[in-house]
């Protein structure tokens, strides 16, 4: 709420005065004459008239508070925002084989992954966006959602070692343009993350890639692993983890051609840093078209004040001259 005209409202520091010579008055005492005892007056017992003498002039107060306020003008503010947005159907496929538990990003793949994504689903407004992830076999951990909050969750509970463990980089691609099949999305975008090579699954990358490109989706491709070696999670026969330095491989040349089959584009991530940057560079690229309109309305609301005021008025007026009626 605010006034239209505030500066009006000093004019209250009128009432100021009128209530102190009214009080003035009261306690001066009006017209005096001569009795020879106030005794009987004294005694005489005092009626409703006498405990609702000051009313009339509570009630004219009251009425010129009102009137000056509504000469201020109140108004209620009402906001009005209207977006209008066009988004991006996104599909994110995430590698979770063992070999993500590699120690060459900080703490490991898997989790350096999972921060980033989290916050490239932060950056995407009006986009609906899903989780498929892959190992040895291809799942599908969220359909396309809005729900930025229950989507992150849901990212959070990927784990390796959760279904049997290998690379199906074609099944994994292949789960994420199902979900986006009955898409109706004028941009539709799978971003494929992995590691390795791939070895398993019942359809092949490009294949899968060939699928995608029918169907208008473009893929982003991002290979994750520093170059040469790095400690990879070796498990003994006691169950006792250790890190062994092994080479690197990731089939770059397949992803490429993804890419290059949909009319995306493949990136390499050495380390936590560039995986970043990546998702950066792709946020940039795939931007949703939003329009956001805002309408501010202000409602009159000093039409109520001035009817409550006559009304006060009236009612003053009616118990001076009529029920409170004295004789001058």
């Amino acid at each position: 709420m605010r006034f239209a005209n505030p500066y009006l409202l000093w004019l209250l520091v009128v009432l100021l005065p009128i209530i102190a010579f009214y009080i003035y008055r009261t306690l001066r005492g009006g017209t005096a004459i001569r009795i020879s005892s106030i005794e009987g007056v004294r005694r005489a017992p005092r009626t409703w008239r006498y405990w609702l003498r000051h009313v009339p002039f509570v009630l004219r107060c009251a009425a010129i508070a009102l009137m000056i306020v509504a000469l201020a003008r109140p108004q209620i503010i009402e906001h009005k925002s209207r977006t209008d947005a066009e988004g991006i159907d996104i599909m994110l496929a995430m590698d979770i084989s063992g070999s993500m538990l590699a120690r060459d990003f900080e703490p490991d793949r898997m989790v350096a992954a999972k921060e980033v994504a989290a916050a490239f689903i932060n950056d995407r407004v009006g986009d609906r966006i899903g989780i498929a992830a892959f190992a040895g076999e291809a799942f599908t951990q969220s359909p396309l959602t809005t729900d930025k909050n229950s989507l992150i969750t849901m990212l959070s509970r990927l784990r390796s070692g959760v279904i049997e463990d290998g690379t199906a980089i074609g099944n994994g691609l292949a789960t994420a343009v199902n979900r986006l099949r009955e898409s109706d999305a004028k941009s539709k975008v799978i971003i494929l993350l992995t590691d390795g090579v791939n070895n398993r699954g019942e359809i092949g990358p490009l294949m899968a890639a060939d699928i995608a490109a029918d169907m208008g989706i473009k893929v982003y491709t991002v290979g994750v692993g520093t170059r040469g070696k790095a400690p990879y999670p070796v498990v003994d026969m006691f169950g006792n983890v250790s890190y062994q330095m092994m080479p690197v491989e990731i089939d770059e040349k397949t992803l490429e051609e993804i890419a290059s089959r949909t009319g995306g584009r493949y990136f390499r991530a050495t380390d936590k840093e560039k995986l970043h940057h990546i998702y950066d560079e792709i946020n940039e690229l795939e931007k949703s078209k939003v329009e956001i309109t805002d309408l501010t309305l202000y409602h009159e609301n000093w039409l109520m004040l001035l009817v409550a005021a006559l009304a006060l008025l009236l009612v003053e007026f009616m118990m001076s001259h009529i029920l409170l009626k004295r004789i001058p």
